[in-house]
């Protein structure tokens, strides 16, 4: 973590005491602070339902070793690409996030792999940095704008997003639909947290949200030598051209500025099933845009074209 030097004043989440750049500096050190070679550890547990007959599911815990690279570092967007690495050999491409100042396009999930776009008012992200998390294949995750926050020596950002399942229960249960996500990421001296507050959501048409269950997730990225994580980096190497036109390719779906369903399956296998041999091929954008397609499940928009 470097030393903020700004001395700072912090009134509700409104930063006053520097500069406009300034402060952005500082979310910019904050953000970047985030890349490096972590021991992860990810923790779950449920905390509370409102039906006293609601059956407590189990503990989730797991760790792993994972590289943040910073794939992009313009002065408006920071873009963080997260690896996985398994029994010191194995990589496998894990979340993106991106970083976006004075966003004002977005797309918040509503259920049923179905995210709406909006675009927010200017003075609504006034000093605000979006956040838009992605999927193993580069679809969507979830995303939320919010202002960081650097007080009393805490650099935190916190955001309520709704996502589709997370991943360690999305093929394991269909008692809820949407994660209402709470996310608190904070800088720490050893490296960063993600610190989470989840409401469990049953969502349906015309009918107001039914709370299932609440859970607490404590996500805890602690710094190590840099050399531990060379087999990501090497891996990287290899296959980040493939995976800047998945990019370039996605950028066009999300720039048409409407709603995106996505289908869960297409020939009986998810999207990141089909990217896997896409990258194996290292096809082209064309070939890229032409599998994304073929989940493009709303009907009032007309499918991308490939350049």
């Amino acid at each position: 973590m470097k030393n903020f030097m700004v001395p700072l004043l912090v009134v509700g989440l409104t930063t006053i005491g520097a500069t406009a750049q300034e402060k952005k500096e500082l979310d910019r050190e904050a953000i970047l602070d985030m890349c490096g070679c972590y021991e992860v550890s990810f923790k779950y547990t449920e905390t509370f339902a409102p039906e006293i007959d609601y059956e407590k599911h189990l503990d989730y815990t797991s760790s792993a070793l994972e590289l943040a690279l910073p794939i992009e570092e313009g002065d408006d967007k920071i873009s963080l690409q997260h690896l996985l690495v398994l029994n010191d050999t194995m990589v496998i491409k894990h979340w993106r996030q991106d970083w976006l100042y004075e966003n004002q396009k977005i797309f918040h999930y509503d259920k049923d792999n179905n995210w709406v776009f909006s675009e927010l008012p200017a003075e609504e992200v006034k000093g605000q940095w979006t956040q838009k998390v992605y999927q193993v294949d580069d679809s969507p995750r979830y995303a939320g704008s919010s202002t960081w926050v650097h007080f009393d020596g805490k650099h935190y950002w916190e955001n309520q997003s709704d996502s589709p399942l997370p991943r360690r229960e999305y093929s394991k249960r269909s008692d809820y639909n949407v994660m209402s996500r709470g996310n608190r990421q904070e800088i720490t001296t050893t490296g960063w947290v993600h610190e989470q507050d989840n409401d469990k959501i049953i969502r349906k048409d015309g009918k107001e949200d039914v709370l299932l269950a609440q859970e607490k997730g404590y996500n805890t990225y602690v710094k190590v030598a840099d050399e531990r994580c060379k087999a990501a980096k090497d891996w990287w190497k290899k296959n980040k051209d493939f995976w800047a036109t998945a990019r370039d390719a996605w950028d066009e779906v999300y720039e048409r500025e409407g709603d995106l369903t996505l289908l869960k399956q297409v020939d009986g296998q998810p999207l990141f099933m089909h990217f896997y041999g896409l990258e194996k091929e290292n096809a082209d954008k064309a070939e890229i845009l032409e599998t994304i397609n073929k989940f493009i499940a709303d009907k009032n928009t007309k499918h991308v074209e490939g350049q």
